[in-house]
């Protein structure tokens, strides 16, 4: 299994606490995820994240066909980070790493995310010549929509 990083850094202008308000409800996926993945909450969710919180959705990431997608959150320190990590979807691994922390003119979003793809040689191929670009063009698009909701710094 190949172990992949994403790391993203964006410097938003907000304060912690709405910075946590925001990121912490999960309403917000929608908002922050581009609308060609088709992305849809298909579980009931709370206005706030916990440790344990189970979250199922449906989503499009190749090629327009559905796949389920369960995440648990499982670590939580408010307002400075909390962990999800995939139980079942596209990938043999998923461990995204949320992170805030002011920064005297704002916060700065801190995205982490180790993740491994299926299939052995047939996953390394896809992640070159697919997933590599599609991860790095869906944490664009959230950095264009935090900017504009939020204003950069």
């Amino acid at each position: 299994m190949k172990l992949h990083v994403l790391e993203r850094r964006l410097e938003i202008q907000i304060t912690l606490k709405e910075a946590w308000d925001f990121f912490s409800n999960p309403a917000n996926l929608t908002d922050i995820t581009p609308p060609r993945l088709g992305f849809k909450m298909t579980s009931e969710a709370p206005e706030r994240i916990y440790p344990g919180l189970i979250m199922t959705y449906k989503v499009s990431p190749f090629f327009g066909l559905p796949v389920n997608w369960v995440t648990e959150i499982t670590h939580v320190k408010e307002p400075e980070f909390f962990v999800d990590d995939q139980r079942l979807g596209p990938y043999k691994l998923w461990h995204h790493e949320h992170m805030f922390k002011e920064t005297g003119r704002g916060v700065e979003v801190h995205d982490l995310v180790h993740y491994a793809l299926p299939l052995g040689p047939l996953g390394d191929i896809a992640h070159e010549l697919v997933v590599k670009r599609q991860l790095r063009d869906i944490f664009e698009y959230r950095s264009e929509y935090l900017a504009r909701k939020f204003g950069r710094v």
